[in-house]
């Protein structure tokens, strides 16, 4: 058992001697005892909907400097403003954050790809399905480039061992600008380099644990 299941076990348990020993009170007083075993609850266990909106992976320094790197990698860094996450294949930008824009663009590609990781709209539909996220607010984004990292098996690696040219190559089919282990694009596209990537990796991570 998980300390949170613990506190939370113990608060129930807490709650059920009180309701228990009421029977000789007034309405007054198992009203205000009622009132406190709810508020225990509650601040023991946190509700299903606070859980679901904290989201499926735990954001730890090397994960937001991994997303930080691909928002690098991919044009939408944006100096770390969120003017990142509403960023249109081509950097045109679009207001809307309820869902994915789904709007084609042409530059020297076409392409439907939006957001900070520059989500095509299949596989934002397809993620967001899976993960049950409601809106392609930030933080929904960030939960879902990072279950594509895991879905590319990259995720304990990195979590392990850093950005490391293994890792770089297991996204590459993910993201045109990460490069592969023999340091070209997946898909034939401006890519960055392995030694790039890992310089702005390791910045970032070291600014993120000093609290910058």
């Amino acid at each position: 058992m998980n300390r949170r299941t613990w506190f939370s076990s113990l608060a129930g348990l807490i709650a059920l001697s009180l309701l228990l020993g009421m029977g000789q009170r007034s309405q007054a007083e198992r009203s205000e005892m009622l009132l406190q075993a709810k508020a225990s609850l509650e601040k023991a266990a946190p509700t299903a909907a606070k859980q679901k909106e904290a989201g499926h992976y735990l954001m730890t320094p090397e994960r937001r400097a991994l997303l930080n790197t691909i928002r690098f990698a991919e044009g939408t860094w944006k100096e770390g403003k969120d003017l990142g996450y509403r960023t249109l294949y081509g950097g045109g930008m679009f207001k809307d954050l309820s869902w994915h824009p789904e709007r084609i663009v042409v530059r020297r590609y076409s392409s439907a790809a939006a957001g900070a990781y520059q989500f095509m709209p299949a596989t934002w539909s397809s993620v967001a399905s899976e993960l049950k996220l409601p809106s392609f607010e930030p933080r929904h984004q960030d939960q879902a480039a990072l279950h594509l990292v895991k879905k590319r098996g990259a995720l304990g690696e990195i979590d392990a061992n850093g950005l490391t040219a293994s890792a770089m190559d297991r996204l590459a089919p993910e993201w045109a600008s990460f490069p592969t282990r023999s340091g070209s694009s997946a898909y034939g596209q401006p890519v960055k380099s392995h030694a790039e990537l890992a310089g702005f990796y390791l910045n970032n991570l070291q600014q993120l644990r000093q609290g910058a």
